[in-house]
């Protein structure tokens, strides 16, 4: 059958045209119950259906047997619920399912993946398409209103329906709505309708569901103060007219790490003035959480701030007391200098929230039986959540997860719910579990439909494999990685020629023959974008039988790659690059030692090493004249820890030592990116996926300037060279370890580097390479972006066909948006990893005292670095319950007088690490300074610090990454 919907629409040109859309109704769409005779069986697929004798967890409420039909914004709301396993046999009708497909992506995923999982009997009904259930919107009514009633009247198809299954026990459906108006109709029209609070309390026998309900309505939850902190958020709409006429701003609100009453908002658009507006106070906070989309109104230039150099954390359990909070506000109010002052605001409304499941622990209430308590999350940037829980004994000391549900204005907190135990605090399994959570890195193992797009074994290359390839199995090619490396991108090769030239070839993995354009591996591999080095794990972005075997070049089996080969003369200038797509045959898979012992031995003379060698004399030379175009060798500290094998706990730490060989393959690793970013953008200027760094604004470099001034050190940073050559100059006989110190220090000045897609940007430089142009290309099994890069150079030679979403420079800006944030959260993890097994080894190291340097200085605290062991940590001068000691802080030196003793910038000291695990949460290395003693008996005896990867700020965090 065929209705037709008729409106009206205006064109742009102002003419009035008539739309007729044809609905299709049709009577042969099954109820998905299984034990029905009466409809067409259901098309096959994934998910099993209604069960014909509905399992489940027993409700009072309705002791027979049943199904649950939810409206649209249950499903929004307790998601959370549903997903239990107690929760079977659930109706989805399309009429729900596309509402929420149209307010929340991440909710209809979830939805679609429990209406796939044969566990759940989740059924989607076509209610829209059913001659039956289908109903138009009658005159007047909203489209709200329409489909509650097309909700209401499938939920009464569905009942007639059941009861002509010839069963002894008939099966009911029951209406779950948390809308009250919609439930008082229902019941009206002899439906059995109940709120999910309601529903869920029925469950006798899980009472810990209770915990994972969603309180949607703030009635109730209120303090029963009631007294209003915050001001009120002004409604969207209004919202947008002051965007639009510039009162407001909107921008990404960024909660501060050190500071919980001050944040930054980064405002969106190209204006250069007022790029970031600081935020001050609780009231001009606004309930605004980290990463959420605000509104601010700027205030007044006499009541603009400059950011806080106090280091305060929210640690007041009781949450009624706002004086107390007006007195911290009050520390941060210090008189500094006119040009200290910064664009400040205050959080008017709230654009879209950002929302997501916050890992943490619960800080249970002191009152005893209590239901109510405060949760603390493992990200300090995020707020205290109050949630209620009957199971508070058994979440003491345990990770879990809390979802937000709303923030009223008369709340401290806002308030949520219980979602899911994770494990014990402590535990490595559960810390990883945590660090990847928080990280927002994809973790969960690849799905089948990933995986069925895998190449079947025994797999070997085919002939239609060899088309557009050239053979080059003769060529002595070998790779060079780290010791236990399995994940092998690139190999070398180099020989003579017959005209006396050299020639140099990079071999890198060809993943994008695998992974082809739009299946389930390649969205799965974009939506990673990187593969995660932990400290013992590797969370990969492609399934191991690619990244570890089929794509990896190791020795001695034939592999398909994407060849970079250049002709060079001695002096290793470029005379000729061509690009091919290639089958090799790696004769030795090296480690960076093995591959430095052939090269500095006296008695091996074999091909590889002759090709090793031919490769580090080119790679010294390019090596040179990158340095000399004004390239910047930076430092960072990166620790390796020594792993006992049976418990895999840390047992040692040390820097990593870098060798020559290091050296060498990153070499001709940047002069391939280089050549294939120059090919890809000559051949489409407009859609080339490049990698920027760009140079950071002057004021960055303020804090390097005047550390080597203390020194009596010129720093110079107007330019890249200028920088590399005033850092090469700035040693100092008496301290050697200076000149590591001050690139460090550089390194933290640096901007992130970040993907782009050429045809939306125009600045291309490379900061820190000195390169006018960049992509990557060398290491496509980890990194989206090169097998991207990959497919760009293919069509470029004419080896592979293009596909619409390569040449959409929209689609590629979008996808360098994911791949930016993918790369910056691996990072993050990367460093959390490193501070736990940090922590692991000093629990089991024990108290030690070890040199180390002074960083950075702040108001009340010094940041110090542990040479041995590339730590970072900060030691505080200000503890709780301890009489404060005398501070007198110098921003231009900059310096730090605690009682009698100064310290400087780049200061020597003696520290003592112990690690402290009295909360059990922020486990921490504490800190004490040993020497230079502090005088005074009233100095806190033990000072504590923060491992700096939980505790770093943001600009700090701005590393160079190549």
């Amino acid at each position: 059958m065929l209705t037709s919907r008729m409106f009206l629409k205006r064109t742009r040109a102002g003419a009035v045209v008539k739309v007729v859309r044809e609905h299709y109704l049709r009577d042969d769409i099954p109820c998905g119950a299984a034990g029905c005779g009466r409809c067409p069986p259901r098309p096959a697929g994934p998910g099993l259906g209604l069960e014909a004798r509905p399992s489940g967890a027993a409700s009072s409420l309705c002791p027979g047997p049943h199904y649950l039909l939810p409206d649209t914004n249950l499903l929004l709301h307790q998601i959370d619920i549903l997903e239990d396993p107690v929760i079977k046999n659930v109706i989805v009708l399309q009429t729900v399912l596309q509402e929420v497909r149209n307010r929340s992506a991440p909710v209809y995923k979830r939805i679609r993946d429990m209406i796939q999982n044969p566990e759940k009997h989740f059924y989607s009904f076509t209610n829209e398409h059913h001659r039956e259930t289908y109903i138009e919107q009658e005159q007047g009514e909203s489209s709200n209103d329409r489909n509650d009633r097309a909700i209401r009247v499938a939920v009464k198809w569905y009942n007639e329906h059941l009861k002509k299954i010839e069963d002894e026990e008939k099966i009911q459906v029951i209406f779950l709505t948390n809308d009250r108006a919609n439930k008082e109709k229902a019941i009206e029209e002899g439906i059995t309708a109940y709120t999910c609070e309601e529903y869920i309390k029925s469950l006798v026998a899980n009472p810990e569901l209770v915990d994972r309900l969603a309180c949607v309505s703030d009635e109730g939850k209120e303090i029963e103060s009631g007294k209003i902190i915050f001001p009120e958020h002004i409604p969207l709409s209004k919202l947008q007219q002051g965007i639009k006429s510039g009162i407001y701003v909107q921008g990404t609100y960024r909660a501060s790490r050190d500071n919980y009453l001050e944040a930054t908002v980064w405002v969106h658009g190209d204006a250069e003035e007022n790029k970031e507006i600081i935020i001050q106070g609780l009231k001009h906070l606004n309930r605004a959480v980290h990463e959420d989309i605000v509104a601010v109104e700027l205030l007044a230039k006499d009541e603009w701030v400059a950011p806080s150099s106090v280091v305060l954390q929210d640690d007041g359990q009781n949450e009624d007391d706002i004086e107390n909070e007006e007195e911290k506000e009050n520390i941060l109010k210090t008189s500094v200098s006119k040009d200290m002052l910064r664009p400040t605001g205050r959080v008017v409304g709230i654009i879209k929230r950002n929302w997501r499941p916050f890992c943490g622990m619960l800080s249970k209430s002191q009152i005893k039986e209590a239901r109510r308590h405060l949760f603390t999350p493992a990200d300090r940037r995020i707020p205290r959540i109050r949630i209620e829980t009957r199971q508070a004994d058994t979440l003491e000391g345990q990770r879990i997860i809390v979802a937000i549900d709303g923030w009223p204005r008369n709340s401290r907190y806002p308030n949520g719910h219980f979602v899911k135990n994770l494990g014990s605090a402590g535990d490595k399994e559960t810390e990883t579990e945590v660090l990847l959570l928080e990280h927002d890195v994809p973790h969960q193992p690849f799905s089948q439909s990933v995986l069925s797009f895998l190449p079947k074994m025994p797999w070997s290359i085919t002939e239609q494999d060899m088309k557009y390839r050239e053979d080059l199995r003769h060529l002595c090619v070998c790779s060079v990685d780290p010791p236990g490396c399995t994940d092998i991108d690139d190999a070398l090769h180099c020989r003579e020629v017959e005209n006396g030239n050299i020639e140099v070839g990079v071999h890198i993995a060809d993943v994008s023959h695998f992974i082809r354009p739009g299946n389930a591996l390649d969205e799965e591999s974009a939506k990673r974008g990187t593969t995660v080095y932990l400290c013992e794990k590797r969370i990969d972005m492609v399934p191991e039988l690619l990244s570890s075997n089929l794509c990896s070049l190791r020795s001695n089996v034939d592999r398909l790659a994407f060849s970079c080969i250049w002709e060079m003369n001695h002096k290793a200038e470029i005379l000729k690059t061509r690009f091919t797509k290639s089958i090799i045959n790696s004769k030795a898979s090296l480690t960076y030692a093995e591959a430095q012992m052939r090269i500095d031995s006296a008695t091996m003379n074999d091909d590889i090493t002759i090709s090793l060698r031919g490769l580090n004399k080119l790679a010294k030379i390019l090596k040179k004249r990158r340095i000399d175009n004004g390239a910047l060798v930076l430092s960072s500290p990166e620790v390796r820890f020594h792993m006992d094998s049976e418990t895999h706990d840390p047992i040692d730490l040390q820097t990593k030592e870098l060798k020559e060989t290091n050296s060498m393959v990153e070499e001709f690793m940047l002069l391939a990116n280089v050549s294939v970013a120059q090919k890809i953008y000559d051949e489409f200027p407009e859609f080339a996926l490049l990698r920027k760094h760009p140079a950071p604004p002057p004021s960055n470099y303020d804090i390097l300037v005047k550390a080597a001034k203390s020194q009596n050190l010129e720093i110079k940073t107007d330019s890249a060279k200028a920088l590399a050559e005033s850092l090469d100059k700035a040693e100092s006989p008496a301290f050697p370890y200076l000149n590591t110190l001050l690139r460090i220090m550089a390194t933290r000045c640096m901007m992130q580097a970040v993907y782009f897609c050429s045809g939306m940007d125009n600045d291309f430089h490379h900061y820190g390479l000195a390169s006018p142009i960049y992509t990557h290309f060398t290491s496509p099994i980890r990194r989206y972006a090169d097998i991207i890069v990959h497919r760009l150079l293919a069509v470029a030679i004419g080896a592979d066909s293009t596909y619409p979403e390569l040449t959409d420079k929209h689609k590629l800006a979008d996808m360098c948006k994911n791949l930016n944030y993918r790369h910056k959260m691996a990072q993050y993890a990367q460093r959390a990893s490193v501070a736990f097994h940090t922590q692991l080894f000093f629990k089991s190291k024990g108290v030690v005292n070890e040199d180390a340097y002074i960083l950075f200085v702040r108001k009340n605290a010094v940041v110090v670095l542990i040479p041995k062991y590339g730590l970072e940590g900060t030691v505080f001068f200000e503890e709780k319950g301890k009489p404060t000691p005398r501070l007198d802080y110098n921003n231009e030196v900059p310096s730090l007088t605690v009682e009698d003793t100064t310290l400087h910038v780049f200061d020597k000291v003696k520290v003592n690490v112990m690690l402290d695990a009295s909360n059990i949460q922020h486990q921490k290395i504490r800190m004490v300074l040993v020497e230079p003693k502090i005088l005074g008996n009233d100095v806190p005896a033990n000072l504590s610090t923060e491992i700096s990867s939980k505790n770093e700020p943001e600009k700090k965090k701005k590393k160079l990454q190549k």
